[in-house]
């Protein structure tokens, strides 16, 4: 390959002047924000104390507010049959079930029958519940078990989610459990919702109990110093309880998921512990070279703080994406992680320095790891990273093997998901023991049809009762059908259920959407149910995928060339974040959808994925993916920057980044790991799937993946045509090249690179 030359150091401004004018000419911002925020550091921290406690006034029961639904397209067709038939026929649509176990009687014995109606009479007296019927009222065969042992009494709660789960919570206790003959238990949507809710928030607190102490003690050997492990995780708090502040604001004005507190916790520690020890690890590097604690933190916001501001808005970009989507449950997650993200960020920025000023010295206190070190002295960083550089080196001299090595396995690993099999949210989320999920199960292994899965249709427009006749005949006739009941008439409005032979979301049931509504009809009708709500949601994100990725690309292409000033190094960084995010999706199909190691984890597999998670958990984990590419790329970046050696450059890059890098990676896998330990499958799969994806981001692509590809493009890495250098040399993002009177620890990184001078000879013949 024909290596491009880059120009010398020295004229790398692309305007004629020294590094050093450079620098001189940018220290002004720099010089000025270090005083910002490091003027009064006492006032600043006491100031952030303040806002941090209103924020846990104002976040306060924030959970209750949240709902647990938002799969659907407000827009879609279902959407706005279910709501129609709410408000025509509210009795039609029941949200709440009582499944009633006569033991080994018949539901048809006298004081069977007796019980359960008096069962539905309770019900209908209570406040917020109409439209209760049952079989011993309606004799529906679709209410009765096959055995005859057990039978449904129907009812609908009104009201919103947190209003219907208030009544749930009122009623249940006079109708669960043993009445007379009979054992009842809750189904139904509302009671799976509920559930889901309850548990939710159950396994969040255990999630925070289990990674808040493990964290700390990763942090502590990661850092060795105890106070210094200890402000990540001030700076994830804080993040954290401002999050759910802000959550708690939007709640007035929107719907927001119960899941997006899962985000907030998981992003808030993870990310607010990857910024704040690069940052802290930037600074220490500082102290360790003779800089003064204001001029070390000085240098660190210049570099380290820069880096931070790129990882954020890159992060940002990507769940930003999730607004495209009409799902509240996608919107949530949006809503949540932009706002841990950016007080993440904020805080580190801000808070972080001022505390560092503060401490000083003392950052290193309480040192524990000396305890390990038998007396011996060890000067800080003096051979950190030896082992990432031949690493580096042994990777760039057979970079064509580890590219394609690589690049091989990630897709092996990927392709279990081109058999993905796309489905709804119900109660097989809930653990098998979930009161509602065995209710429902019971509806599917012993009730004819699917109970509570059928397809409703709406008929809108006068007609005769010929013309209902003739449109109930052609339904009948359609494949797949079970059964048509209906119509029932109210006004110019009529309500027909179509019952599938198979299950309620299976590809027939979806199949006979599709020809239910291509059905011949007098009057204008709209179809809905789960698997019309199924094939309107995939249709919807279908939709929009296209744009959520052009979004995320175009925008983090220009963001990581503001922040190289390279043209190709963008388009690497893109593909190879996508390549990284393989594993996870051939390991969420191979193990949620195909029901590998359920027994393990502790699952029941639907036999498909929720439509709306791939999106979901694309956009965390590429978000994470850049996060990490960005430390290492500013590394790099700055190294090429000082010597114009790109090879050394990407060597030194990974010395300094390889092991924080892979210290944040497995921090953040603990916290995901801790938030995979839930109950609810779609919280499992989000928190295991990622964890899994930045491990093999930060021990794959960044250890293997990158240093290969970046030798076999060699110099031509940084080439950009002059309209572009001009563009990134006015409007890059930079905070200036530091010097080395900007930067006392280089003289000491000076002598690192001439110790390892041979070492970068055989990397360079290789």
């Amino acid at each position: 390959m024909t290596e491009v030359k880059s120009p010398a150091p020295a004229d790398r401004s692309g305007a004629g002047g020294s590094r050093a004018d450079d620098s001189r000419a940018g220290r002004p911002r720099v010089g000025g924000w270090t005083r910002l925020v490091t003027a009064r550091p006492r006032l600043s921290l006491f100031a952030a104390l303040v806002v941090t406690l209103l924020a846990v006034l104002a976040g306060g029961g924030v959970a209750d507010r949240l709902g647990s639904g938002g799969w659907e397209d407000p827009a879609a067709e279902s959407t706005y049959a279910t709501k129609a038939l709410e408000r025509e026929f509210p009795d039609s649509q029941p949200n709440l079930l009582l499944l009633v176990d006569a033991g080994r009687a018949s539901v048809d014995d006298p004081a069977v029958a007796a019980e359960a109606e008096r069962l539905a009479d309770r019900l209908a007296a209570e406040e917020g519940i109409t439209g209760v019927g049952s079989y011993w009222d309606t004799r529906s065969p679709a209410l009765r078990a096959e055995d005859g042992r057990q039978a449904l009494i129907a009812a609908r709660i009104t009201g919103d989610e947190t209003t219907a789960g208030e009544t749930l919570e009122r009623v249940a206790p006079h109708v669960r459990g043993a009445q007379g003959p009979v054992e009842v238990r809750i189904g139904g949507i509302v009671a799976v919702r509920h559930d889901m809710q309850t548990i939710i928030q159950e396994d969040l607190l255990r999630a925070e109990m289990i990674a808040l102490p493990v964290t700390l003690v990763l942090l502590v050997m990661v850092f060795g110093s105890a106070v210094a492990a200890l402000l990540p995780l001030g700076i994830g708090i804080v993040a954290i309880l401002g999050t759910n502040a802000v959550l708690r604001g939007l709640t007035e004005i929107t719907d927001v998921s119960v899941f997006a507190l899962n985000l907030t916790t998981a992003l808030g520690l993870g990310l607010a512990i990857d910024y704040a020890l690069f940052i802290v690890r930037r600074f220490r590097e500082e102290l360790s070279g003779g800089a003064d604690p204001l001029t070390a933190v000085a240098t660190t916001l210049r570099t380290a703080g820069r880096t931070v501001l790129f990882s954020a808005l890159t992060v940002a970009v990507s769940l930003a994406a999730m607004l495209l989507f009409p799902q509240y449950f996608l919107r949530s997650f949006a809503y949540s992680g932009i706002a841990v993200v950016l007080l993440a960020a904020a805080a580190a920025l801000i808070l972080l320095p001022a505390a560092l000023v503060l401490l000083g010295h003392r950052v290193n206190s309480l040192d524990l790891r000396r305890l390990f070190r038998r007396g011996r002295e060890r000067t800080p960083d003096a051979e950190e990273g030896r082992g990432w550089a031949r690493t580096a080196g042994l990777v760039m001299r057979r970079a064509p093997f580890f590219a394609l090595g690589t690049t091989a396995v990630l897709v092996l690993l990927g392709l279990p998901f081109l058999g993905v099999k796309f489905g709804t949210a119900d109660d097989r989320q809930l653990p098998s023991g979930a009161e509602s999920h065995i209710v429902q199960q019971h509806l599917r292994d012993g009730f004819p049809g699917s109970p509570g899965g059928g397809l409703e249709i709406l008929a809108e427009g006068r007609a005769t009762e010929a013309q209902y006749t003739g449109y109930k005949e052609r339904l009948a006739a359609l494949p797949e059908v079970l059964r048509v009941d209906g119509p029932l008439v109210n006004g110019d409005s009529a309500y027909f259920t179509v019952q599938p032979k198979g299950e309620a979301v299976d590809e027939p049931a979806q199949r006979l959407v599709s020809d239910i509504r291509a059905t011949d009809a007098p009057f204008d009708t709209s179809v809905t149910g789960t698997a019309a709500v199924l094939v309107d949601t995939k249709d919807a994100i279908g939709e929009q995928l296209p744009w959520a990725a052009l979004f995320i690309t175009v925008v983090t292409l220009i963001l990581v060339f503001l922040l190289t000033g390279s043209v190709l190094i963008p388009l690497q960084a893109v593909l190879l974040n996508a390549l990284s995010l393989t594993a996870m999706f051939g390991a969420v199909v191979w193990v949620f959808q195909d029901g590998h190691l359920s027994g393990l984890l502790g699952f029941t597999s639907p036999g498909s994925i929720e439509t709306t998670l791939p999106v979901l958990m694309f956009c965390v984990a590429f978000g994470l993916s850049m996060d990490y590419g960005v430390f290492l790329l500013s590394r790099i970046k700055e190294e090429y920057d000082h010597t114009g050696d790109h090879q050394q450059a990407v060597r030194h890059g990974l010395q300094r980044t390889g092991g924080l890098i892979t210290a944040a990676a497995v921090i953040l896998a603990v916290v995901m790991v801790a938030i995979g330990t839930s109950r609810v499958t779609n919280t499992k799969m989000l928190g295991l799937g990622i964890a899994l994806a930045v491990l093999m981001d930060a021990m794959v692509v960044r250890s293997l993946l990158v240093p290969a590809v970046m030798r076999l493009t060699g110099r031509a890495t940084w080439w950009a045509p002059a309209p572009l250098r001009h563009l990134h040399a006015r409007f890059g993002l930079s905070e200036g090249e530091p010097t080395a009177a900007d930067t006392p620890a280089e003289q000491r990184r000076e002598a690192d690179r001439g110790a390892d001078r041979e070492g970068d000879k055989v990397t360079a013949g290789g």
